[in-house]
């Protein structure tokens, strides 16, 4: 881990001030007296007062907190939060969310403006078996050019496309090895399960010079004599112009050596490389080779930037739904998860193998934390604002308050647990730094 692993620090300062600061910005709104607005976990560094409100920094830098009047206790003072209405106490406990949604739209509006449009190619990666696609002769590895006369832009487009033709012939335009290839195929009614209207599993990725980061010792990228910054042209049969036609064209020569064509110094040439059998799934390096890409992009018009950025902001968050989703299911691994400390290396791990400007992946990584840390948030585990929310939605149902005293007990109990998972995830962080094993794999 090198020193660019200290960026995350400042990171995680403005997303705690951000979330803290809906919280404290909801308490002002609704007249609730705040009494401290916290960066960090006590033990206290140091505070300074303005007005009725102190405002501190504290030792442990790995949270936030704004402590009003009434939020652990039975008070029912002018300004208590126990005088509130269920409305404005759930606006409270949601307002830190909401600041790190909107700080994650503001900073995707400002990536779409400097990144631009990136020109999506979508893939056939696998072809189920007595499909609509294998009658129509389609392979993986294959692009859609064209589907029903549209040009294909996106996988929700294709899928869109397709659902209208479902039972009905359906003129699709592929491109494989460089041949364009005319097919038809009858999208079905009623597929199997699992198995969508074609029978085809689909991948997509932005047009993107490939090239090569990094060569591990003794592999068989370094034995095939491919060095960093080599660009990867083809790989067999297939052209190499973006990630997902490089990850296909291994899996299709997985177990053989196939020869890969790069460029090296503005001269072109031919190398051979063995492919191992298995292809891992989740994993940015294989046959000891790590891949950066250089996207091509073109600018987007400055009135669809908003739209964009929102359309985006909901597309990651919904990716994140699903990977939690994953995660509570037992089907993705707990390996990857990290405190403050993973997230310092991978913060090293990402600026390391990124084409992209520091600032451009800083603050690509600004916006998933920001999205993390409203989802996590919004958890109804004890002592999260989701716990708190679930309270005043128990309240809402039975009609009636939980004892404030009893309800705190909880929340002290969760804060604990909390704690505790997160000196645990701190060890971890450090036994992983220690024996070198990175997250990025």
């Amino acid at each position: 881990m090198t020193a660019t692993a200290l960026y995350i620090i400042p990171i995680l300062a403005i997303l705690i001030l951000v979330h803290e600061l809906g919280h404290f910005l909801a308490a002002r709104l609704f007249g609730i007296k705040v009494l401290e607005f916290g960066i960090g976990l006590p033990p206290r560094v140091i505070g300074i007062r303005r007005g009725d409100v102190l405002y501190s920094i504290n030792l442990i830098p790995i949270g936030g907190f704004v402590r009003v009047v009434g939020e652990d206790s039975r008070s029912l003072e002018p300004g208590s939060l126990q005088t509130k209405s269920r409305p404005q106490r759930a606006v409270f406990f949601a307002a830190g969310a909401f600041m790190n949604l909107l700080l994650a739209m503001v900073l995707m509006m400002v990536l779409v403006a400097a990144q631009g449009k990136p020109e999506l190619r979508v893939y056939v990666a696998e072809v189920a078996p007595d499909s609509p696609a294998a009658e129509a002769g389609w392979q993986p590895g294959d692009r859609f050019v064209e589907v029903a006369g549209r040009q294909v832009e996106s996988v929700e487009q294709l899928l869109e496309i397709t659902d209208q033709h479902a039972g009905r012939p359906m003129p699709v335009t592929l491109l494989r090895a460089g041949q364009t290839i005319e097919t038809v195929v009858v999208p079905r009614r009623d597929p199997p399960p699992g198995q969508g209207r074609t029978g085809i599993r689909v991948t997509e990725a932005a047009r993107a010079r490939i090239s090569v980061a990094e060569v591990e010792a003794l592999s068989p990228a370094q034995a095939a004599g491919l060095e960093p910054g080599d660009e990867l042209r083809r790989v067999g049969d297939y052209q190499i112009e973006d990630a997902a036609i490089y990850w296909l064209a291994l899996e299709h020569y997985a177990g053989t050596t196939v020869p890969v064509t790069i460029v090296r110094d503005g001269q072109e040439m031919t190398v051979e490389m063995a492919v191992p059998a298995e292809v891992p799934a989740e994993s940015q390096i294989h046959a000891g080779l790590l891949i950066r890409q250089d996207i091509f992009s073109r600018p987007v018009p400055w009135w669809e930037v908003p739209l964009r950025g929102v359309e985006q902001t909901f597309a990651t968050l919904l990716m994140m739904f699903q990977a939690l989703g994953m995660l509570l299911r037992g089907e993705a691994s707990l390996s990857g998860i990290a405190g403050p400390i993973g997230m310092g290396q991978l913060t090293s791990e990402i600026l390391a193998i990124s084409p992209e400007p520091i600032w451009i992946t800083l603050v690509n990584l600004t916006v998933l934390l920001s999205l993390n840390l409203a989802v996590l948030n919004l958890i109804p585990f004890p002592a999260l604002d989701g716990g708190r929310l679930l309270f005043v939605l128990i309240e809402a149902i039975r009609g009636r308050r939980i004892a404030p005293e009893k309800e705190g007990l909880v929340h002290l109990i969760g804060f604990v647990l909390l704690l505790t998972f997160m000196f645990v995830i701190a060890f971890v962080d450090i036994g992983r730094l220690i024996s070198g094993e990175p997250l990025i794999r």
